[in-house]
């Protein structure tokens, strides 16, 4: 824009006039262009760039064959196992995060349905699926270093400015910044679409308290006290506090979800907000053209010219909730997320109805239902053991848990059978759907405790020398006490970590065993009894539901981190499985969808998509007993992601709420038949009547 000069009188206002003396006065850049600013939250930013065949963004080099081959784990082993490169780290961390969340089979759907092959339009190729272009990568923190969220930005070489696209991938679960790199990360690079990237807070930050290492930003381990502010995460403690710590409990491990002190949950939005204006700021650079100055860039890519979609899963998907609802300066254009870690305030102006059962209220709260489920799963899984999906669960050690908790008046019942019955009554009478009776035990076997005892700490800001409930971290030997790490895993757990134990051979240690530390599992309660540690468990219950000091630490933080369900009327489109047992759909997908029609009206539109035999882990389909009994979530993931992309590009049509029916593949002998589309029916834009998700006077109906 430019002012005419004239000789003629020419009145102006109070700012043109106040930009004129400016200019007259030399007062730097033309203050009519928009200059492209660093955001003041990011520290020094790395970059790399990758040519789409040695290595790529997408694949780490691998292509579609390493990623679905495991015995490229063995192949990806540093050249100096206690001194792994950055560049090996990298790609141990995507190899690693790719599979993590998808079912790498070919008879699941990898490389029919999904995978680097199957291209932006779901054509099968020939391509091995590598993606060339740059990453750029920086810390997000209040000069602490505390803080130091990842923020990665990956664009590929076939990113257009003229058809400008954004897609966040904030990072599942406790992962590390490549988090989502199979869910949105791989969609919008397909799509030749910037992914914005962060792991949330929640990262791999693994501090090895013995030794006091710790990981860099690019996963490189360090001496703690020479990384300073710039390791992903060093636990708060004093000289003092570490040498008694360890001298008290040696060998043990402080983790950054669990131990940070930040409860960075209640900031997951905002975190995701930021990796898109990281985005906007590395595009700009990239693309905007230089100010007159010479030196700066000018925005050329703003919101008025780009599509942003907010996704990922489960705490990332939750994490692109939180981003729309915080979104105040229009960054965000649409949402479509699958099985988000959501939670709402208590709100009985809401009723869910599915059948013959109505749910009043949004539903439990995570550490609510996760320690409701870390008390009964062990016990309910005895209900029927020949027909459980995979377990762990040692059904001796399980029996005992049902007589603990029958003597703690939480099952009733005087027959082992009869309390394994009341306790998946009362699992089902919570909110969990019939169709997870077979799935609780597994869920126990690898997720219930961790993620239980992660959130516990997260919550009530505690350090890892509080050793809440009386558990550690560490690994353990044969004999199950605590022991040396070790070292070769420690140094990949960057590649190789899911930022949660048990991970990298790290495990949680029930500190009060009866004759000391050892690893839960197998740890001795009074008497010398196993039972599953029924006082921790029972603590850890007690925090979301007491009045202890520490139960009110852990409730003020669980406050902070409800959500409005108000999407400032953005697009949206949640997928979940049915049978997600981990975030279970009455607590998660339905009232987040259910309050949004409350808060937003009319102006409401989000839309839910419930898929029946579908769960939360996709991963867990190489599993015994689910294969032939689920399908992968992951296809109507991709999907939502193609219909949101097409209503903001074009305006077409979004799907009406509905239950989409899919077909279990079933078992020819012992092995589960190859996935066809008829087990995947597509999500349809006008359901018919019967699969219906309807809401009307503040009731939710969901389609049996």
């Amino acid at each position: 824009m430019t002012i005419a000069r004239k000789n003629t009188p020419l009145k102006l206002s109070a700012l043109a006039a106040a930009v004129l003396a400016l200019s007259a006065c030399g007062g730097g850049s033309d203050p009519f262009e928009s200059t492209n600013i660093k955001p003041s939250y990011l520290g020094a930013i790395a970059t790399a760039s990758y040519d789409g065949n040695s290595d790529d963004l997408l694949t780490a080099g691998l292509g579609k064959a390493g990623l679905g081959d495991v015995s490229t784990q063995a192949a990806l082993k540093p050249a100096d196992p206690l001194k792994p490169t950055a560049a090996e780290l990298r790609r141990l961390a995507i190899f690693n995060n790719y599979r993590a969340i998808l079912d790498i089979s070919a008879a699941g759907g990898y490389g029919t349905l999904y995978g680097p092959n199957v291209d932006a339009k779901g054509v099968i190729t020939t391509s091995e699926g590598k993606i060339a272009g740059t990453e750029y990568i920086a810390y997000s923190d209040d000069g602490t270093g505390k803080q130091n969220i990842t923020m990665l930005v990956q664009v590929p070489a076939t990113f257009n400015p003229a058809n400008a696209c954004i897609v966040t991938g904030t990072s599942s679960g406790s992962r590390g910044v490549y988090g989502a790199i199979g869910s949105s990360g791989e969609w919008g690079l397909k799509n030749g679409c910037a992914v914005a990237y962060t792991d949330k807070g929640t990262g791999t930050g693994i501090h090895d308290l013995q030794n006091n290492t710790v990981n860099g930003q690019n996963g490189v381990r360090t001496d703690a006290t020479a990384a300073g502010k710039n390791s992903i995460f060093t636990a708060e403690l004093s000289a003092a506090e570490l040498a008694a710590f360890n001298t008290a409990t040696p060998n043990r491990f402080a983790v950054k979800h669990a131990h940070s002190q930040q409860n960075p949950e209640k900031d997951w939005g905002k975190w995701t907000l930021q990796s898109v204006e990281f985005a906007y700021f590395v595009l700009n650079e990239k693309y905007g053209d230089l100010a007159r100055d010479g030196v700066t860039h000018l925005k050329k890519l703003t919101p008025a010219n780009t599509i942003v979609i907010a996704s990922s899963v489960s705490n990332g998907a939750g994490s692109a909730l939180a981003a729309a609802e915080q979104d105040t300066q229009g960054l965000i254009s649409g949402v479509a997320v699958a099985e988000p870690e959501v939670q709402l305030a208590p709100d009985s102006r809401l009723s869910v109805r599915r059948g013959a059962t109505t749910l009043v209220g949004t539903g439990k709260q995570l550490y609510d239902y996760f320690t409701l489920a870390n008390l009964l799963q062990p016990c309910a899984a005895l209900v029927s053991p020949t027909t459980n999906a995979f377990t762990t669960i040692n059904p001796v050690i399980a029996a005992s848990r049902c007589s603990a908790l029958k003597t703690n008046g939480l099952v009733t019942g005087t027959t082992t059978a009869e309390q394994a019955a009341s306790a998946m009554a009362k699992l089902i009478e919570a909110g969990w759907q019939p169709e997870s009776n077979v799935l609780q035990a597994s869920h126990y076997s690898f997720a219930t405790l961790s993620v239980g005892l992660t959130y516990a700490n997260t919550y009530g800001r505690f350090s890892v020398k509080d050793n809440l409930c009386g558990y550690s971290f560490g690994a353990t030997g044969a004999t199950g006490a605590p022991t040396a790490a070790n070292a070769a895993s420690l140094a990949t757990s960057f590649g190789a970590s899911n930022g949660v134990p048990p991970t990298i051979g790290i495990n949680i240690v029930n500190n009060n065993s009866l004759g000391g530390p050892l690893l839960d599992a197998a740890s001795l309660s009074a008497g010398g009894v196993q039972d599953y540690n029924i006082a921790g468990a029972l603590c850890m219950r007690e925090l979301a539901t007491g009045t202890s000091a520490n139960a009110v630490r852990v409730q003020q933080g669980m406050k902070e981190v409800v959500r409005s369900a108000n999407l400032r009327g953005k697009p949206a489109l949640i997928v979940q499985g049915r049978a997600d047992t981990l975030l279970p759909v009455a607590f998660t997908g339905r009232p987040y969808y259910g309050m949004n029609k409350i808060v937003e009206g009319n102006s409401s539109k989000l839309s839910y998509i419930e898929v029946t035999n579908a769960q939360h882990f996709d991963a867990f389909l190489a599993f015994p007993g689910y294969p032939e009994r689920l399908v992968p979530l992951h296809r109507y993931f991709i999907q939502a992601m193609d219909m949101m992309y097409a209503n903001l590009k074009s305006g077409a049509a979004l799907p009406a709420s509905q239950v989409v029916r899919t077909v279990p593949r079933g078992l020819t002998g012992a092995a589960a038949n190859p996935i066809t589309a008829a087990n995947v029916p597509p999500i349809k834009t006008t359901p018919a009547a019967a699969d219906q998700i309807t809401f009307a006077n503040n009731v939710l109906t969901i389609a049996d």
